[in-house]
């Protein structure tokens, strides 16, 4: 096993070189660049001086943004410097990359950790359920009502969340903007902890259902096909009571396939959250890469896609240390 770890963790590094440079080709490639959006708006209402810039000062922007030379040493130079963990200044107001993204990704963190948490919690026993129940009324209902969850889009659950149940014309039971209230810093810290937690609940919500409803799928189809082996017929038969059955034996073997999703979730869950921190006003590292595409802001975006590619690279990591875990059977060495 601690060959194995050794290995991947190498093989972290080629990886994510090829991740990175298709990212820095992309983003460098897709329309517009942050100076001509620089002057976009500091030209707008002067209407034809804007137009009458002189090429000198567009070029010496280029040489201050490093866009005058190709994208092959752009991307040679980022790399250099992202050995020394220094992703550059912020295109938008010159404050650190790492400083920016370090204020934001434990806001983005604890929304996933909390909607991670919940899907496994609540999406395991669910799936267990139905594959023991199956064909029954329950295991239709409880189909059909994952169905619909797993069809329904984000960003339109939450607007009907904040218009149902956030201050619109019908119930104000939960707050819709922000992380805290404005007053909460003057509160004892267990006011502030329930505070968080209201406000979390509908982002988390938002976070957790789509990802609940297909991982349940997941469990019930892999618990279906357990409950069919051999050695769950043999333990049946030697009297064992069917909790022990299905919770020690069959169980264990099931979540092979739950494992594996788990290098997939993190990521999905962090693209979702630039949707759901944007309606809710939340200050995450989500909000913080919405903001930093529309404004061009190259340093900015490809730190927070570094982050996110090394948070998705441990998420594999992490789901192969819990196959051996899970699944003694398994060995890497």
């Amino acid at each position: 096993m601690k060959t194995y770890l050794i290995r991947r963790l190498l093989l972290i590094i080629p990886t994510f070189i090829g991740i990175s440079f298709i990212t820095f080709l992309i983003v460098q490639l897709s329309p517009g660049n942050p100076l001509m959006d620089k002057l976009r708006r500091g030209g707008e209402g002067m209407g034809a001086a804007a137009a009458a810039i002189p090429p000198e000062y567009i070029a010496e922007m280029k040489k201050l943004y490093g866009l005058d030379k190709p994208v092959p040493v752009r991307y040679a130079i980022w790399m250099k410097r992202l050995v020394l963990l220094d992703f550059g200044n912020s295109y938008k107001d010159q404050r650190p990359v790492l400083s920016r993204i370090a204020e934001t990704l434990p806001i983005t963190l604890q929304l996933n950790f909390i909607s991670i948490l919940l899907v496994y919690v609540i999406s395991i026993p669910l799936g267990v359920y139905s594959a023991t129940h199956p064909h029954s009324l329950k295991d239709a209902t409880v189909t059909f009502f994952l169905f619909i969850l797993y069809s329904l889009p984000s960003f339109w659950l939450a607007m009907l969340l904040m218009y149902f149940l956030g201050g619109g014309p019908y119930l104000h039971w939960f707050p819709v903007y922000g992380l805290n209230s404005q007053q909460a810093g003057e509160w004892p810290w267990y006011w502030w902890l329930l505070d968080r937690t209201w406000h979390l609940v509908l982002p988390v919500l938002c976070l957790t259902y789509a990802d609940l409803a297909g991982l349940s799928r997941y469990a019930r189809s892999g618990m279906a096909n357990e409950i069919r082996q051999d050695y769950v017929r043999t333990a049946y038969a030697y009297g064992f009571p069917e909790r022990t059955v299905v919770y020690k034996y069959a169980m264990r073997n099931s979540l092979i396939p739950i494992i594996t999703l788990l290098g997939a979730l993190l990521p999905s869950i962090i693209g979702g959250s630039v949707i759901i921190e944007s309606i809710f006003s939340i200050p995450g590292m989500g909000r913080l890469a919405f903001e930093a595409i529309l404004s061009r802001d190259y340093p900015l975006i490809m730190g927070i896609l570094s982050i996110t590619s090394m948070l998705t690279l441990a998420g594999l990591i992490l789901s192969d240390v819990l196959y051996a875990i899970v699944d003694p059977r398994i060995r890497f060495d």
